[in-house]
């Protein structure tokens, strides 16, 4: 896809007819419960050949393991992967492990797509309309229950989990009926940053509704507390004088546009003709999934928050 833009695989053509997806991913756990963390790491994982367009076939185990950890322990984290992955019709067919001094666990995987349909987080066009598929906030509610497990519900955070470990395989089945521009999953830079990287890449600039972004209430009661992780500030810092906010925007749904999500939805770019359908159709199969902005010929700013 060549290295002037931040797309999230790589792809290399093989025929007229097939293209390879190649991407990895792994981090260490975010959750204590070591099923759910191999379910969350495999989802993340596979999520970028989506975003590319593709359907994932093929993975590998990519495992650091702790002295600590024992041998049920890491079946359990292994089993939560094979789960996930086999959801995803995606075969693990082995992979590597190494020992060090925190877990790590995550999937090299291997998809397919045809060279005419390869999406690309650089190609979003003016006119567009903005669909995003999963809420905001899991970093910040994720540092808080981590800080203190009273402020965060366990039934909220199983929630959060859930999503996380939710594969954007349904809104991808859904968004390949569609003539999409450009697309892009939501991960560590969060939605700012990726937003930030398709505007650039496209030249455009993106309008972002703030009362239309899908967030976790609660996120925002922790973020006025202070509890953001310190990606967010990197995220901010990042995209400093490319982003225009509107005058009283809440400084803590403003920190949820920034915090960096675990296995976050899609952002996905297509003619406003097909949005409506699209979003409808989502939300039909399940998706928590909304319409958030526009894209609009380039100008001062990449990104535009809007009441």
């Amino acid at each position: 896809m060549g290295y002037d833009t931040s797309d999230d695989a790589s792809v290399y053509k093989v025929t007229d007819d097939t293209a390879v997806i190649n991407t990895t991913d792994f981090f260490p756990p975010i959750v204590d419960d070591p099923y759910m963390y191999g379910q969350i790491a495999a989802a993340n994982s596979i999520s970028d050949v989506y975003a590319m367009g593709g359907v994932p076939k093929l993975a590998l185990n990519v495992m650091c393991i702790a002295k600590v950890m024992d041998k049920a322990v890491i079946k359990e984290i292994l089993r939560g992967g094979y789960d996930k992955a086999a959801e995803a019709g995606v075969i693990i067919t082995g992979g590597h492990t190494i020992n060090g001094a925190e877990p790590i666990y995550g999937l090299a995987v291997t998809g397919f797509v045809h060279p005419d349909r390869i999406l690309s987080n650089s190609a979003a066009k003016p006119g567009d309309c903005l669909i995003l598929t999963k809420r905001l906030g899991s970093g910040i509610l994720t540092t808080a229950h981590k800080a203190d497990e009273s402020l965060v519900s366990a039934r909220l955070m199983y929630r959060v989990y859930r999503q996380m470990a939710t594969l954007n395989k349904y809104a991808a089945e859904v968004m390949y009926k569609y003539h999409v521009s450009s697309c892009t999953d939501i991960t560590g830079f969060g939605l700012i940053g990726h937003c930030y990287e398709m505007a650039e890449g496209s030249r455009t600039s993106i309008h972002i509704k703030a009362s239309a972004v899908p967030v976790y209430a609660e996120a925002l009661e922790m973020a006025s507390y202070g509890l953001v992780p310190e990606g967010a500030y990197r995220n901010r810092k990042y995209t400093e004088g490319k982003v225009k906010v509107y005058e009283g925007l809440d400084l803590s749904l403003e920190d949820v546009f920034y915090d960096p999500q675990t296995s976050g939805g899609l952002l996905i770019s297509l003619p406003e003709s097909e949005a409506k359908r699209c979003l409808a159709e989502m939300i039909a199969e399940g998706v928590d999934a909304a319409m958030i902005g526009f894209v609009t010929e380039g100008d001062d700013y990449a990104i535009y928050i809007d009441k």
